[in-house]
């Protein structure tokens, strides 16, 4: 079963396009039947437009507050008839109105191994924290900022001399490796949140496919084309 998707981005949406490569290349079951931006003008609804995605701006600054932009959101996602809301750089917190829409539904990715270094510039703040291990982790999205469920993470070696540039393009890869596979088991309805936290239901089949990645941690584990 194919799993409706929309995309929330603010900026570059390269999550965006891993998703839609995973799509294109027939390996995750889903579809983004939106993509939806607060700001005009960015790389993301660009991305969109190349690959056919409907897309539309709604700037957060046409609404009195952040109930009624979540409620404009929620709208615009039901008509776009999405089953599942995923943030690929939104740089809105949601609230309750749009977590209400869509119960264990939103996801999110955030570049750091949560919970430590949660909110703006994660990566930054663990360069600077001289970290030994970085890395990134997919979300349930609660009322809480990067709080929610555990669905996967990813960790790389902190070297000595990195900053947020070199620390952050290491993170992004695996970013782009673990948000499709989070998203393929949702869309597998494999993903049980069992209080704090996520319990990966078994496949049928499980191939693992660590081929191409650099030194690093996952897990749970990649499956065969992520």
């Amino acid at each position: 079963m194919t799993l409706s998707v929309g995309v929330l981005v603010s900026g570059g949406g390269s999550n965006l396009q891993a998703l839609i490569d995973r799509i294109e290349s027939g390996i995750l079951d889903a579809r983004i039947s939106t993509v939806i931006s607060n700001v005009p003008g960015v790389k993301g609804l660009e991305r969109a437009a190349k690959h056919g995605i409907p897309s539309q701006v709604l700037p957060h600054h046409d609404y009195p507050n952040r109930r009624a932009y979540d409620q404009a959101l929620v709208r615009s996602l039901e008509q776009a008839d999405v089953e599942a809301v995923i943030l690929a750089g939104f740089m809105r917190v949601v609230g309750p109105d749009l977590l209400a829409a869509f119960p264990r539904r939103v996801l999110n990715i955030h570049p750091a191994l949560l919970p430590a270094f949660p909110g703006l510039h994660a990566q930054k703040q663990a360069a600077a924290h001289g970290v030994r291990l970085a890395g990134c982790t997919v979300h349930f999205v609660d009322e809480q900022v990067d709080h929610g469920p555990i669905i996967i993470q990813a960790a790389v070696p902190a070297q000595s001399g990195d900053d947020v540039d070199s620390l952050g393009a290491r993170i992004l890869a695996l970013e782009h490796r673990i948000y499709p596979q989070a998203v393929q088991w949702l869309a597998q309805g494999r993903l049980k949140i069992q209080g704090r936290q996520v319990v990966l239901l078994p496949a049928r089949v499980l191939r693992a496919d660590p081929s191409g990645l650099p030194p690093c941690l996952i897990h749970p584990m990649l499956e065969y084309g992520f």
